[in-house]
């Protein structure tokens, strides 16, 4: 039976408001930090690779940071696995949270949406740009009579079997696209059908609503505590993590200007402690988890701000028209970038992108001739 209340009478508030207060004042400081800063946007951009990793890593599975780099720009040097796919989901769905207003994933649409609810869509028409199923064409001339016309071309009628079999395959991989979730028939051996995600998340809503009035660090962690404790999603539970950092984002006043890295900072305390039965421990686990990924916010932006100013010391006298200011950039916005990357990226030669990176002090990270790539010292 799934429990619909939080059960905020017996909340430990005496135990829990310095924590509160400590974790507030953390993510305070660093969104201030980066909503001046000129390396922000980069901070923003590495810190979501970053916290994507840290994602799975808290799941219990591993990915390498360069393969989600070199997978996300589509460069990869390996068969993507099936935890880098997920990663990558990650990825981008953080991307998406942060490009919306705030408020927006903990919305009735927004969760809709960041669960694969939308609306279906409509066959493209032809005058969008896009291709359109051509109609049945009469190829006999029985049908060119009854339809006032003439015999087309034979090949028709395979050309019309051909777009039919590429309708068929749209539709499956729109429907492949959908996250995962039990449907009547629904294969026993992916999922589970004792699984009522519906219900679930209509606990978790409940949760949502009575935490409102709540400072929005402590609801944060409610609200993550609830969705590991019912779990909601079968096949993502990542996601509610992420939904604890919109939320924090949703006040507007700890992470206006960035969305914080919840899975950073719990990829740093023990399982034991994330997992304790006793919910005062995890709660206060999930508190110092913010707390630490703040600071080391804090410590990535003024190491980015530190090698910008290095690097910034070696466009003096170049030319306005010169690419290499818009490599610094590209490279304070990525964990490691490769040739390929920074040919694409800045629509140059991959030779004139190598020409460039040697430029730069930065650190070569592979050290083989076949595949190089290159971070910030």
């Amino acid at each position: 039976m799934i429990s619909t209340r939080s059960d905020l009478e017996t909340l430990p508030l005496q135990a829990l408001l310095r924590p509160v207060a400590d974790a507030t004042a953390a993510l305070a400081r660093l969104d201030e930090r980066l909503a001046g800063s000129t390396v922000g946007q980069g901070w923003i951009e590495r810190t979501h690779f970053l916290d994507a990793c840290a994602s799975l890593w808290v799941d219990g599975e591993l990915v390498h940071l360069e393969d989600l780099v070199l997978h996300d720009a589509g460069a990869d040097i390996r068969t993507p696995t099936h935890e880098l796919t997920i990663a990558r989901d990650v990825l981008r769905t953080r991307r998406r949270i942060a490009a919306q207003p705030a408020g927006w994933a903990l919305s009735v649409e927004g969760l809709r949406s960041l669960r694969g609810e939308g609306a279906t869509e409509e066959r493209p028409l032809a005058n969008d740009g896009r291709r359109a199923l051509p109609s049945r064409v009469p190829v006999t001339e029985e049908e060119a009579e009854a339809n006032g016309g003439e015999a087309t071309d034979p090949l028709a009628a395979e050309l019309a079997a051909i777009d039919a079999v590429l309708a068929r395959s749209e539709a499956a991989l729109a429907q492949a696209k959908r996250p995962m979730r039990v449907t009547p028939g629904a294969d026993p051996l992916v999922y589970d059908g004792d699984w009522n995600e519906e219900a679930r998340l209509d606990a978790w809503h409940a949760v949502l609503a009575e935490t409102e009035a709540l400072p929005p660090v402590l609801r944060a962690v409610l609200l993550l505590d609830a969705w590991d404790r019912l779990p909601v999603l079968q096949h993502a539970p990542w996601l509610g993590r992420l939904l604890a950092a919109s939320c924090l984002r949703d006040a507007g006043l700890t992470t206006a200007a960035h969305l914080a890295t919840v899975n950073l900072g719990l990829k740093a305390i023990r399982i034991e402690r994330r997992t304790h039965r006793d919910r005062e421990t995890r709660l206060l686990a999930r508190l110092e988890a913010i707390v630490l990924a703040a600071e080391a916010g804090l410590k990535e932006h003024d190491r980015l701000l530190l090698a910008r100013q290095m690097m910034e010391r070696r466009l003096a006298g170049r030319r306005q028209t010169s690419k290499l200011p818009e490599l610094v950039e590209f490279v304070l916005s990525r964990p490691l970038v490769s040739t390929g990357m920074v040919a694409e990226a800045l629509a140059i030669t991959p030779r004139a992108a190598l020409a460039l990176v040697q430029e730069l002090p930065l650190r070569e990270l592979t050290g083989r001739g076949r595949f190089r790539a290159w971070g910030i010292v």
